[in-house]
């Protein structure tokens, strides 16, 4: 039967790919698995036909909830392919689909992650950070050029080819990148939250947002700390809004002033104002070899770099346990609330269904946020919620507040149930993740408060609600809290 393209309803299609594709494991042996996302686990795959190493994206489309999630998927394969000429953008060697799956192959880049190589090597200097913003911005200016925003830049999702000391820096991940015309916006907040720029929090944004992430990467490389940080990722989202950048304290006056011009000009909070991706690679800081002084950074920035990359870490890995480990129970508890505001049982809630269901709950909300949560749930932009949609704007909600599955995740890692978290069991749960060597020691100290050598429940428990560094996936930050909030799933110190 020919599949059917993504751009039909997952109730007339479960097809992402617009083609047939011969199956996947006629081509490639799957190895051992090297990395785990929102949606895709990743495994190193070797090709019958010459022996050469790939890594194999692998997708399962149960996980696919809606239709949108169906054209991202399609969408990342689009954009992969319209920058795959890029030396500096992973390139995509094929796409396979069958009826449970869709698996990405791509080339393998083997040299580990931008902070982790920077940690090994253990000396540094501002004009090794310039080359590598170079890279990195020089990758949004290939996006913009073809009309790609990449919407989630960070630090993870940039990968060394090997580990050979000229390795080339590649981009690795597309899956919230669109496509967009000149002078376009977009109101959809997606991202990841310390690199996620005030514009897209307002919901009104443009291609300016990526110079922004950027911006934030480069703080990051030179002084070992994100620019905006709070303890909740309501936190930063308020910092960000709000906050004052900090280039006084240490280490920024050891710092070259022309960085830090060159950051003002990144950070500016007003997208009109700041620097576009070919201005920044034109700043003196950049172009003139000279500018970006040679002499070792201070030894606290790697420390708190090496900090700041193992935590984020740890925390996805016990997000994804999280996620992975929600019940069918919440589920039900979702249909149960669907069902009450679907009063007609007619499988979708319109409006005036939604205004009476927050009202029988005591919610207080204005028409015009009732609305703003309609549009927010709608993805087909239909008018009405279907049960598709309402289980996609609910169940990614902030759940690291319910206690049960903070004491899910705990439980995960302590593997002997001994009511603590040992370097032995962390390095037991990388593996299963496939997460290579953490800074493991680094990690216990910090989360560590009474310096016994492991960790209790408490310690975890104060670690997973301090902000993390995880993205915020397809949902939007904004409108899911709101809508759960309004829904009285979620808790929250306050909108955004």
């Amino acid at each position: 039967m020919e599949p059917k393209p993504a751009t039909e309803s997952k109730k007339s299609s479960v097809w992402v790919l617009p083609y047939k594709t011969q199956s996947l494991q006629s081509l490639y042996t799957i190895g051992k698995k090297l990395g785990q996302g929102q949606f895709g686990t990743t495994h190193l795959c070797t090709e019958k036909s010459s022996g050469n190493l790939y890594a194999c994206k692998t997708i399962p489309k149960k996980k696919l909830i809606c239709k949108e999630d169906y054209e991202d998927v399609w969408k990342e394969i689009q954009i992969m392919h319209h920058l795959s000429e890029h030396p500096n953008v992973v390139r995509i060697k094929g796409t396979y689909e069958d009826a449970l799956y869709v698996h990405i192959v791509m080339e393998l880049c083997a040299g580990g992650e931008l902070f982790d190589r920077i940690v090994e090597k253990g000396h540094y200097s501002e004009r090794e950070a310039a080359k590598l913003i170079k890279t990195i911005v020089g990758v949004v200016e290939a996006c913009h050029s073809l009309g790609v925003m990449h919407r989630d830049l960070k630090p993870e999702n940039f990968l060394f080819l090997s580990s050979d000391e000229d390795a080339a820096l590649k981009a690795t991940d597309f899956g919230l990148s669109v496509f967009y015309k000149p002078g376009e916006t977009f109101s959809d907040v997606v991202g990841s939250p310390y690199y996620v720029a005030p514009e897209v929090l307002c919901k009104h944004y443009g291609h300016e947002s990526d110079v922004w992430s950027a911006g934030v990467i480069l703080y990051i490389l030179l002084s070992g700390v994100p620019p905006f940080w709070a303890e909740t990722d309501m936190g930063i989202f308020r910092q960000i809004l709000r906050g004052k950048l900090d280039l006084e304290s240490e280490p920024w006056p050891g710092i070259s002033d022309s960085a830090k011009d060159l950051i003002r000009k990144i950070l500016d909070r007003n997208p009109k104002r700041r620097l576009t991706a070919h201005e920044v690679l034109c700043h003196p800081w950049i172009v003139d070899d000279t500018m970006a002084p040679d002499k070792p950074l201070d030894s606290a920035v790697l420390s708190r770099l090496k900090q700041f990359s193992a935590m984020n870490k740890l925390k996805k890995m016990a997000l994804r346990v999280i996620a992975e480990r929600l019940s069918e129970e919440e589920i039900g508890g979702l249909k149960e609330l669907f069902k009450m505001l679907d009063t007609d049982n007619s499988g979708t809630i319109t409006f005036e269904e939604l205004k009476e269901g927050l009202r029988r709950v005591g919610s207080e909300l204005m028409e015009s946020e009732i609305k703003d949560l309609m549009d927010a749930a709608d993805i087909d932009n239909n008018g009405t919620i279907d049960y598709g949609e309402f289980i996609a704007a609910t169940v990614h909600l902030n759940k690291l507040e319910r206690e049960e599955n903070l004491l899910s995740a705990f439980s995960y890692f302590d593997k002997d149930g001994s009511g603590y978290i040992t370097i032995e069991e962390l390095q037991q749960a990388c593996k299963e993740f496939g997460l290579s060597e953490l800074n493991l020691d680094e990690i216990i100290k910090d989360i560590d408060q009474d310096n016994d050598g492991q960790i209790d429940y408490k310690e975890f428990s104060a670690m997973m609600r301090k902000g993390t560094g995880g993205g915020v996936g397809r949902r939007t930050i904004r409108n899911n809290l709101n809508l759960g909030e309004a829904l009285g799933l979620v808790q929250s110190e306050e909108n955004l």
